[in-house]
Order: C-alpha cells, then sequence, then structure tokens
C-alpha cells in the first residue's frame, strides 16, 4: 500500500522556517540609531553628558578669566569723578568739584556697555566652537559672565585710585583735584555679561544651530490588496 502523495506547495507560498525572507512589501527599515558612545564621543544626538560638564567646566573658567581684560578697559575708558579736598577747622572735607557733573553716570555705563559686548563676543566665540546648545553649556554662559563682572568690578577698583579719598587729598594739598575711586554704583550691570551671553547663545542656537532629524514610521501601510498568498492581484 503506498502512501499519499503530499501535493505541491503553490508557487508564491515559501517555507515557514526559511533561512532568510525579504522585507515584506511596504516595509521601510528604520533608520540605524546613532549615537555616542561611553566615551563621549560626538554623535548624532551630540556629545554625552560627562562631556558636556567637561566643556561647561571649561567654559566657565575661559568666560570667568576674560573678567581680566574687562576690568582693565573699565579702569582705562571709564571717566574720572574730580574731587576736592578742603579744611574746615582741623578736619578734612572732600566735596565734589562738579556738583553737577556725570562722571559717576559715565562709570557704570561705561562698565554696562563693555559688559554687554563681552557677553556677545564670548556667546558668538562658544557657539562657534560647539556649534550646539545645552543645559550645561548655557549654565557655564551664565555662571561665567557673573564670575568675570564681578572679577572686573574688583579689579576694576584695585587699579584706580585710593579707596581712603581723604588721606588721598592730604597727599595732593587743599583745594588741589583728584580723582575718585572706582565705584560701580549700579550693581545691576554685574548681570549685563551674563545676560547678554544668554540671549545672543540662544538666539543663535536657534537661527544657525542644528535641527533636529524627522524620525520616519518603521512600518508603512501598503493599499494593495493582496491574495492569502501574500501575492497582489493580476
Amino acid at each position: 500500500m503506498t502512501a499519499p502523495l503530499t501535493p505541491p506547495p503553490p508557487p508564491h507560498e515559501q517555507p515557514a522556517h526559511s533561512a532568510w525572507q525579504g522585507s515584506p512589501p511596504g516595509y521601510v527599515v528604520p533608520a540605524p540609531d546613532v549615537s555616542y558612545g561611553a566615551d563621549g564621543a560626538y554623535g548624532q544626538d551630540g556629545p554625552g553628558m560627562k562631556t558636556e560638564v567637561r566643556e561647561a567646566a571649561v567654559v566657565t573658567v575661559a568666560v570667568a578669566l576674560a573678567g581680566v581684560l574687562l576690568g582693565v578697559l573699565w579702569w582705562w575708558l571709564a571717566p574720572h569723578v574730580p574731587l576736592v579736598g578742603d579744611v574746615t577747622g582741623e578736619s578734612w572735607v572732600v566735596y565734589l568739584e562738579d556738583t553737577e557733573g556725570e562722571q559717576a553716570v559715565g562709570v557704570d555705563g561705561t562698565f554696562t556697555l563693555l559688559a554687554l559686548a563681552f557677553g556677545a563676543v564670548s556667546a558668538l566665540v562658544v557657539f562657534l566652537l560647539r556649534r550646539r546648545g545645552g543645559v550645561p553649556l548655557v549654565v557655564a554662559l551664565g555662571v561665567g559672565g557673573l564670575l568675570a563682572s564681578l572679577l572686573a568690578w574688583r579689579l576694576g577698583v584695585w587699579l584706580g585710585p585710593t579707596q581712603d579719598v581723604v588721606a588721598h587729598a592730604k597727599s595732593v594739598g587743599k583745594g588741589v583735584t583728584f580723582s575718585a575711586p572706582l565705584e560701580l554704583g549700579a550693581k545691576g550691570a554685574l548681570l549685563a555679561w551674563p545676560l547678554a551671553a544668554l540671549v545672543v547663545h540662544l538666539g543663535l542656537t536657534a537661527l544657525f544651530g542644528p535641527r533636529d532629524p524627522e524620525h520616519l514610521a518603521p512600518y508603512r501601510q501598503d493599499p494593495v490588496p493582496k491574495d492569502p498568498y501574500g501575492a497582489p492581484p493580476a
């Protein structure tokens, strides 16, 4: 007695356990996920967190040290406030030579304008070197700018005339004009650098920074109907 013959499979049917099967119609292979490795190297999603923190620390120190140049320029370009010493009885009195002068306002204005320029330049340099945004980098610009302003303020005061105006008046003599100590009356000028740096950097990142790629769906519905064996109708 012979066994019944098994009919051959249909021409479009493939074995269920073939070694390789092609992608079905309408299937879109998703793009490979390119990301940074454990060593913090750059990839599609940017550097690793360790790399960003390290770069932020470098930016903070570099921007803060730039405050030395701001302090020197402020001391050099700020207008001098003239004072005059006089003797009343046995005590010395120091007063403004020009009570209606605006030199004190010019001192604050000079610091503010210089700080705004330094903030814009620092943001531009960081953007050209980094070409990306990121929270650590933005924080580094803000903190570094504030530290730079504080350093410039204290350095300018130290380079300027002595803070002991009475001793200075005695040294130059009665009725002789001398310069007042370099002071920053409006302490809000210390925020000019960090604010300018943040605004300029965010603006450059929004205008010229890299755009996020549009992700394609891994599957796409095939509108062509198929027969039970997966072949499109004739």
